[in-house]
């Protein structure tokens, strides 16, 4: 098989396609971001370093496509250290600075990225489609703005790594999601990142024993489905502060 090399071409990109790029990977490399932060705190934890093997390893195989050779290279080194400490190599307390300095070398390799897309007013972290599809359009017809999360593990990333600043994002959170329980991923952001999100449940247990529980918790507030929006809209209105 004949192996193709040579210099990048950014022409021979579809117009848009590299910015886009660019502003996507501005998200992993928050993640990664992230995720090198909770090291300093939790050098020894599985999780995390799976979760940034994983994301350095989808960097390594998409940067150098788009013309970010050097970013593929420190992405490579990322993620093969993460597989170095998943094997026990290196010591726990010294990981989260090691990270750290390989993340701000990954930002350097791309050069200046795009400004950060402004936080959404609400996050749906909620698996049915049709419901998702209810406080979107409820959402939006009251200005505000929203993203979706379907996948309990798949959130719990996302939110890990979220950069946040002094703002607390509102979080309707589905308590039987896919991946991970929304109790499960509610504790853990508690355990690292507490007092960041507000937290809004949504289930079809509306018992008082179930609506205890989440609020003793630490949770701000307890929706019972079949939901009605003009409640939630005017609840969430309070939540949010406008």
């Amino acid at each position: 098989m004949e192996i193709v090399s040579g210099d990048f071409d950014p022409g021979l990109l579809p117009p848009g396609l590299l910015e886009g790029y660019l502003k996507s990977v501005q998200g992993q490399v928050d993640q990664i971001g992230g995720l090198a932060d909770q090291l300093v705190a939790h050098g020894d934890d599985a999780e995390v370093l799976n979760a940034l093997r994983r994301e350095a390893h989808k960097i390594r195989g998409s940067a150098g496509s788009y013309g970010f050779a050097d970013a593929t290279d420190v992405a490579a080194e990322i993620e093969e250290l993460a597989k170095a400490w998943l094997a026990g190599q290196g010591v726990a307390g010294e990981r989260g600075t090691a990270a750290r300095v390989l993340v701000a070398r990954l930002r350097a390799a791309f050069g200046p990225l795009p400004a950060a897309t402004a936080l959404p007013d609400v996050f749906i972290v909620e698996d049915d489609t049709a419901l998702i599809e209810l406080f979107e359009y409820g959402l939006a017809s009251r200005g505000y703005t929203s993203r979706v999360l379907r996948n309990g593990r798949d959130a719990l990333e996302a939110l890990r790594a979220l950069v946040t600043g002094d703002a607390h994002p509102l979080l309707l959170l589905d308590v039987d999601l896919p991946g991970l329980d929304g109790y499960s991923l509610f504790h853990m952001l508690q355990r690292d990142r507490p007092g960041v999100f507000r937290v809004v449940f949504l289930t079809v247990h509306g018992g008082e024993d179930e609506q205890l529980r989440a609020l003793e918790a630490g949770a701000t507030d307890y929706l019972v489905k079949p939901v009605s929006l003009r409640v939630a809209l005017e609840k969430i209105r309070r939540w949010v502060g406008r």
